[in-house]
């Protein structure tokens, strides 16, 4: 049928149920179990076995419907990831053999719908409702896709996903496939693709997971400005707004870390945040907004986050996978044998200047800041091939060439720990190694998923840093910290010491890991997209 016609004609049923008085949108319908609580309610029953004096009220969205002659209609209700199977027999019906005829014949795959019925069993054994009364909720009026056969719809057991966290997914099995289509219409890929509700879920756990995590750490939750006159706490482009009333320039944030340090300093020992950050980017691990949770802890070194950060995180592997540390995620594709990723703890850590001259075969100037360092890691770059987009400062050269021979061995856990100062404005200098900051970045297949530090906390070494970032600014670096003297002053009050320890990590990516997912469009419910032409 033409999907426009099927729009037309849905569209005229309405008008005339109107016309006739009825309310073709209910306002209420009482529930009494979801499907997930009536499965595990009625689950155990034998087959052939119904329960006529027990009356179940259900709702939930039609998504197959198989008709045995007209007094018989079978439907698979769906809903919250579940499903059951709904045997409308007219001699249950509170209809007439005319009534129910009519009425069956306009209930459509995608109609939600509302049951009240007694529980049972068919004598092949598939949990059923036998209804007594049946209501449309809410009509769908645009075509759904079709899927190939009803098994594809069952999912085997919708009750008991086919998937679990950690574990490989397979997206050929999705009614919804093209992506774009899935992506801009969440909604749709929400109703048909089963193991996409479940990435979301996942990422619910993972966010439940933290939070408890940090509560049991005494962490206070918090909330800090999304719009700055300074985008600072990373490098990165900001997106740029302004405000009419204040007639101000203002910046989407790109870290939440200088506010979160400010209530440090007032006294609150333990904060973290959980929220959106906002740049430039779009790519495969990339998107304009993303989520982060930062969190800053008074007293605390990185080598104390280390550890923190390995507990956290193996932790939550071992209890969404329940209890292995071990997942498995195709980093190469779907078409290709997913490799294994291993949160055992401890993780390895590797120094970052001493690994990459191993690796790379370099011997890189001691004094990193000078122009002398900067003219040798130009040549090291050009030496293997390795691109850096202008201005090639000493910091890019370093990033770029750490990517080439450091992240790509870190498929496991790892730690990179011991940045140049000129790399990490914001890190502690090295308590003994002069030039090097007290930083880690953990990477996982190959990508950051975190970034920790000693907090910096001299205010006069601080506005040194800033200025040197400044300079790279001046020089064409749009991504290059700008100074912000309202936290140089916050400091000026005193940074906790021994020193503040402060963490971020990548939600969009972690849950990416452990969703087996490579595009983090798949993770964001609605993600940045292109406008359609």
């Amino acid at each position: 049928m033409d999907p426009t016609q099927y729009r037309e004609n849905r569209l005229k049923c309405l008008a005339t149920e109107k016309t006739e008085g009825k309310n073709p949108y209910p306002h209420k319908f009482v529930v009494s179990l979801s499907i997930n609580e009536y499965i595990d309610k009625y689950g155990g029953m034998g087959n052939g076995e119904h329960l006529e004096d027990v009356s179940v009220s259900l709702a939930g969205r039609i998504m197959q419907k198989r008709s045995s002659g007209a007094k018989l209609v079978f439907y698979d209700l769906h809903d919250d990831g579940s499903k059951v199977q709904v045997m409308a027999d007219a001699r249950n019906s509170d209809m007439d053999e005319a009534e129910f005829s009519k009425f069956h014949s306009n209930v459509k795959r995608g109609d939600i719908v509302g049951i009240t019925g007694f529980p049972g069993k068919s004598k092949r054994g598939e949990l059923s409702i036998f209804p007594k009364t049946f209501k449309l909720l809410s009509h769908c009026l645009l075509m759904m896709p079709k899927q190939k056969s009803a098994a594809a719809a069952d999912n085997a057991n919708l009750k008991k996903q086919v998937w679990t966290p950690g574990s490989p997914r397979n997206p050929e099995t999705y009614i919804l496939k093209d992506q774009e289509t899935r992506y801009r219409l969440r909604h749709l890929d929400l109703m048909l693709n089963n193991e996409v509700r479940e990435i979301f879920k996942t990422r619910c756990e993972i966010i439940w997971y933290i939070r408890r995590f940090l509560k049991d750490l005494r962490f206070l939750e918090v909330e800090t400005p999304m719009m700055n006159m300074i985008a600072g706490g990373a490098a990165a482009r900001p997106f740029v707004t302004h405000h009419n009333e204040l007639n101000m320039r203002l910046s989407m944030r790109i870290a939440p870390e200088l506010n979160l340090k400010k209530l440090i300093v007032g006294g609150l020992s333990r904060v973290y945040e959980i929220g959106k950050q906002f740049y430039e980017g779009i790519d495969l691990t990339h998107n304009p907004e993303f989520t982060t949770c930062e969190f800053y802890m008074a007293y605390a070194d990185y080598n104390d986050l280390m550890e923190i950060t390995e507990q956290m995180l193996s932790g939550m592997v071992k209890e969404l996978t329940n209890g292995s540390y071990k997942i498995k995620y195709h980093a190469n594709g779907i078409d290709k044998d997913p490799i294994e990723i291993d949160f055992t703890p401890p993780f390895r850590r590797i120094d970052m200047i001493e690994e990459l001259e191993k690796m790379a075969g370099l011997s890189i100037p001691k004094d990193i800041s000078s122009e002398e360092a900067n003219k040798y890691l130009k040549d090291a770059c050009l030496k293997f091939d390795i691109k850096c987009r202008p201005p090639e400062t000493t910091a890019r050269l370093l990033d770029k060439l750490v990517g080439h021979f450091l992240e790509e061995t870190c498929v496991n856990p790892v730690f990179i720990i011991n940045h140049p100062e000129i790399m990490s404005p914001l890190a502690k200098w090295h308590r003994s190694k002069p030039g090097l900051t007290e930083r880690f970045e953990l990477f996982i297949n190959k990508f950051e998923v975190c970034n920790a530090y000693t907090e910096l906390n001299d205010p006069v070494v601080q506005r040194q840093r800033f200025a040197e970032q400044l300079k790279d600014r001046q020089s064409g670096d749009d991504e290059a910290m700008a100074l912000d003297e309202t936290f140089c002053t916050a400091l000026e009050y005193g940074l906790p010491p021994p020193p503040t320890g402060g963490w971020g990590l990548g939600i969009d990516r972690l849950t990416m890991l452990l969703t087996d997912s490579q595009n983090i469009k798949e993770v964001i419910l609605f993600p940045a997209m292109k406008p359609q032409e």
